[in-house]
């Protein structure tokens, strides 16, 4: 019985969210390379000193958006509108991308069954999670089926998934594309 309270204490403790790779905004740390041969070292090029005429001032504005990958590179057709959010290192050569979009979950599921020209499958109930396979499944190379998955984050509990640009717009997504390219064999 003692045991009991243990293993609930471990299944309430937060687990660390997968990170997008690389980090947007977050310096990488250095990679371990083998030292350089000694060059001898030589004076910095100068630069022209300013000129004095002031300069305009311009309002400060938030790095743009990542575009992500395009379409020739996913291997299939982006919803409408859809927002580079990340990229996650999938394993065994394979990564998978999210979008978000401000598209409703039943929108973007008629999107993708007209362009995929298939059904797909209702994953979960709730949250809403439906599947398109776009590939072939190598269990033996692969982390992940290639697939386009919609997800809904908007629900009674959840105002949607977090844009995770600062000031981005929308502040939430209530739906969220994960795509897992076709790697070639």
């Amino acid at each position: 019985m003692l045991a009991l309270p243990l293993l609930l204490a471990a299944l309430a403790q937060p687990t660390a969210a997968p990170q997008p790779f690389p980090r947007a905004g977050v310096p990488q740390p250095p990679r371990a390379t083998a030292p350089a041969p000694a060059q001898p070292t030589q004076p910095a090029p100068q630069t022209p000193p300013a000129t004095t005429s002031p300069a305009p001032t311009q309002p400060a504005t938030t790095a743009p958006a990542p575009s992500g990958p395009g379409e020739s590179q996913l291997g299939v057709q982006l919803y409408p509108g859809a927002q580079f959010i990340a990229s996650y290192d999938a394993g065994r050569g394979q990564r998978y991308y999210l979008f978000g979009t401000t598209g409703s979950f039943l929108d973007v599921v008629a999107f993708y069954r007209t362009a995929l020209k298939q059904r797909g499958d209702l994953v979960f109930d709730a949250p809403a999670t439906h599947q398109f396979d776009i590939g072939r499944f190598r269990e033996e190379t692969m982390a992940f089926p290639p697939s386009v998955t919609v997800k809904e984050f908007q629900s009674q509990v959840s105002p949607g998934y977090p844009n995770p640009r600062q000031g981005g717009t929308p502040a939430r997504f209530p739906t969220v594309i994960q795509i897992v390219p076709v790697v070639a064999p």
